[in-house]
């Protein structure tokens, strides 16, 4: 059972809140992103997406999550260029096309988990 609010107060929370606060919080992340010092702020602000949009906590068991157990994350240097190179750009698409689904009651449930992939798409971070 998960901890999230039942389905009509996040549908409430989506229709008057998160569909416009998600918004902000994937530009500002996004902008941070791109900043070495920020990059950590922007990170915790992308895995926290799925929560702002639509009271959606991300557990350990959801389909899409990867356990450490499974497979560990690149080495730092991997990742690092990674980002330089990939990450922040293909970030920003993912963001953008996530948040358009995220406007339509057909594209919510993708943009969800879209909105889970973003920390691997960034930095290849497995969680």
């Amino acid at each position: 059972m998960s901890d999230s609010p039942n389905i009509i107060i996040r549908a409430i929370w989506f229709v008057f809140v998160g569909w416009w606060l998600t918004g902000i919080v994937l530009g500002i992340a996004w902008f941070l992103n791109l900043t070495i010092i920020g990059l950590p702020a922007g990170i915790k602000l992308i895995n926290k997406s799925p929560y702002i949009l639509s009271l959606k906590r991300f557990t350990s068991g959801d389909k899409f999550s990867i356990s450490k157990k499974q497979s560990s994350s690149p080495n730092l240097l991997v990742r690092f260029i990674y980002f330089i190179f990939i990450g922040w750009w293909a970030s920003g698409i993912l963001m953008l096309f996530a948040y358009i689904l995220s406007l339509t009651i057909i594209g919510l449930p993708f943009a969800v988990k879209l909105f889970n992939y973003l920390p691997y798409i960034v930095s290849l971070k497995k969680y």
